[in-house]
């Protein structure tokens, strides 16, 4: 049987704000418009203090927390499957990126990556310890201003 790890929830935080990171820079890659190049940046660094923040939280975690489970082994199984749907290996990332070729798709992708992150987000906060759901829901509120920002992006450009 699987063994929790309470660490494993923040593995997958960073590699969501890693790989969100790296497609952001690629973005703003894309566009020579200065309002378009702004927001991928910012959404860039975002990404990057929210991958500082899950650092310092893994950090502190509890080796030994126990996250609510109705069976033995049931949150392992769970974030095992939901990591594999949601965070991909860099060379497959690195395809996906590739693929995108313009602002347009780049702005759909972002789109479809918050949600998922929030989503992610949302799930997560029911296996962290309480004293760290308030950081979490933070981070929530920031992915839901990301695709905000996306969204209206997507308005002027499309």
């Amino acid at each position: 049987m699987d063994v929790f790890k309470a660490g494993d929830v923040f593995e997958v935080a960073l590699q969501i704000e890693k790989h969100g990171e790296r497609f952001y820079r690629h973005a703003m890659t894309l566009t020579d418009d200065s309002r378009a190049k702004e927001i991928f940046g910012f959404a860039a660094e975002e990404e990057a203090k929210h991958r500082k923040l899950f650092e310092s939280m893994a950090a502190k975690v509890e080796k030994d927390y126990k996250p609510p489970e109705t069976y033995p082994g049931e949150y392992c199984n769970y974030v095992t499957a939901y990591a594999e749907n949601l965070v991909f290996p860099d060379e497959e990332q690195d395809a996906k990126f590739g693929a995108i070729d313009t602002v347009e798709d780049a702005v759909e992708f972002a789109i479809q990556k918050e949600i998922e992150s929030i989503l992610y987000y949302l799930e997560m906060k029911n296996f962290v310890p309480a004293h760290q759901r308030e950081e979490v829901d933070r981070i929530i509120e920031e992915e839901r201003k990301h695709y905000l920002k996306m969204s209206d992006l997507k308005r002027t450009i499309g």
